[in-house]
């Protein structure tokens, strides 16, 4: 809620900083943003983490074995 209510302060500042409208939308736009970065940073955190896991795995797997010819 907090992340939230700051992307939404940021953004109607940002937005404000023209001087043409209101910053509601810009507001909204930075709390919807950060809604946004909330849910789909630990996605990526993750995928990241599964990714180096496999790599690493198949690495430690052409170490014993050997690298076999595709």
């Amino acid at each position: 809620m907090l992340s939230t209510a700051l992307g939404a302060l940021i953004g109607g500042a940002i937005d404000g900083s023209d001087g043409d409208d209101s910053t509601a939308d810009g507001a909204v736009i930075g709390a919807a943003t950060a809604m946004v970065v909330r849910a789909l940073v630990p996605v990526v955190v993750t995928y990241a983490v599964g990714w180096g896991v496999l790599k690493g795995l198949d690495a430690a797997k052409d170490a014993v074995f050997g690298k076999e010819a595709k």
